[in-house]
């Protein structure tokens, strides 16, 4: 089978073609003939193994896992002897949070991953797109935040893959939503469903007066002692960029029954209940894939390279 694979770290151009044989599925497993994969800033930081706790993670020489991707949607080719939930022909999505692998023709995954059918008329790059940026999302908002109906609720990036889905749950949920991105971006943010588009390069939201519940950063650009003033007393700062600051200050603002800081490792935490509430939004019109650009599996590196220019509204898909 055809596989884009690194065995080094560094720019978009370690990612190469390679023929590799075709995995087997093993008694819990299933096959998955893989038809859309994502890529989003996470993907090019394992690319670049930077942050270096990465480095620490998977691999201090070299990447532990060749091949990357960790969101995938595809057909179900094959079944182990044992699995339970899903057939051949079965229409899925799912997420290789461990070993990766979403770049190729193939792949196997156990039954028990993240895993969920895709409804009929929603197609492959749709769904692997809601998963990109809305298992994250809600993760953050749902999970962490605990958003409530009538809270004020701010993400900052709205029109990225991470930050236009917030948009749409933080609406699902009932918030007062106000998306901070560029004036190019405002029109997309509102049909995202914000009350209130900001555009960053003319106004900064911190210094407007105005205190909110909740502010997510969906990519990694301002700190919590910037956001504090812009805080209610109880209010919570997310961000999906784990740096040391932030956690030093995720850990000390927990002991204090104030304004607090939020970091959490959202793709360790995704499973199949996740993922199949994320399709019946999606089955339902309450949430809607927002799709910049589709690149073939060979160009890859192009698709990083787009990524790292932070201008992409919502996702980036690979198409198999």
């Amino acid at each position: 089978m055809k596989a884009m694979m690194q065995t080094s770290y560094g720019p978009p151009e370690v990612i190469v073609p390679q023929e590799i044989a075709k995995p087997s599925p093993g008694d819990k497993d299933i096959l998955i003939r893989i038809r859309a994969a994502a890529v989003g800033p996470s993907d090019s930081a394992f690319r670049k193994g930077d942050p270096v706790m990465i480095k620490w993670i998977y691999g201090l020489s070299r990447p532990k896992y060749a091949i990357g991707g960790c969101e995938l949607a595809g057909e179900v080719e094959a079944v182990g002897r044992n699995v339970e939930h899903f057939k051949e022909g079965d229409r899925v999505l799912g997420m290789s949070v461990k070993s990766f692998g979403a770049y190729a023709e193939y792949k196997c995954l156990s039954e028990e991953s993240p895993l969920a059918v895709i409804p009929d008329h929603i197609s492959f790059e749709e769904a692997v797109g809601v998963c990109d940026g809305g298992a994250t999302a809600l993760t953050f908002l749902r999970d962490q935040a605990n958003l409530q109906k009538g809270q004020n609720v701010l993400i900052y990036g709205a029109s990225g893959a991470v930050g236009i889905y917030a948009v749409q749950l933080a609406k699902y949920y009932g918030a007062e939503v106000t998306g901070v991105c560029s004036a190019r971006n405002a029109d997309l943010v509102r049909k995202a469903g914000a009350d209130v588009v900001i555009d960053y390069t003319q106004e900064d939201f911190t210094k407007a007066g105005k205190a909110y519940d909740v502010i997510f950063d969906a990519v990694g650009k301002r700190s919590f002692s910037a956001c504090k003033r812009a805080l209610t007393a109880k209010g919570i700062y997310m961000t999906t960029v784990p740096k040391l600051s932030t956690i030093v200050q995720m850990m000390w603002t927990s002991l204090l029954k104030g304004r607090r800081a939020v970091f959490a490792t959202a793709g360790l935490m995704q499973n199949k209940a996740n993922l199949s509430f994320l399709m019946e939004l999606a089955s339902h019109g309450a949430l809607h894939a927002v799709i910049d650009r589709q690149y073939p599996l060979e160009l890859l590196p192009d698709a990083h390279r787009y990524v790292e220019t932070e201008r992409k509204r919502g996702n980036v898909v690979i198409r198999l």
